[in-house]
């Protein structure tokens, strides 16, 4: 038994020394804990629902991907093959959460609205809503990349 949990625990220990990974990590915490913070001053009271949706200014998404790709650039060299791998999954994430995502969030709203004109009578249709937000806008998708390369160059310089 101890000869399997060795390994297992190595693995672990490996993982949490980790820097790039644990400040990518750290960057959504804190877009998540800014989100937070922003809907607290919008609407004047702490609401957790803020931390388990999608959408919302900062993107932690953009925030978590460029955290990565800054990471990665920065320890294995901005030329590697690493880095463009991070960087293009960071491209594709962030295309993601402003484009298509926010493009569907569009569509449901319009099903939405169409669902209350259409069966606003006594009715037997299923009226469940869509969610609404489901992405980010331009400005939060780039308010999260610039946080994420922030915390990266941050804990860059902390030993």
């Amino acid at each position: 038994m101890v000869n399997k949990v060795a390994p297992l625990i190595n693995n672990i220990s490996q993982i949490l020394e980790n820097r790039i990974l644990l400040v990518a990590i750290a960057a959504c915490l804190i877009a998540q804990v800014l989100k937070l913070i922003i809907d607290l001053i919008q609407n004047g009271k702490v609401s957790a629902k803020v931390l388990t949706t999608t959408g919302g200014m900062p993107s932690a998404h953009s925030a978590l991907v460029t955290a990565l790709a800054a990471g990665v650039g920065d320890n294995l060299g901005w030329k590697s093959a690493e880095f463009a791998i991070a960087t293009i999954f960071a491209i594709v994430v962030m295309y993601d959460a402003a484009g298509v995502r926010q493009a569907a969030g569009k569509q449901a709203r319009i099903l939405n609205q169409m669902i209350d004109e259409l069966f606003s009578d006594d009715h037997k249709f299923n009226e469940e809503k869509l969610k609404e937000l489901l992405g980010h806008t331009p400005v939060q998708v780039i308010a999260g990349s610039i946080l994420g390369i922030a915390i990266s160059w941050i804990f860059a310089g902390i030993p």
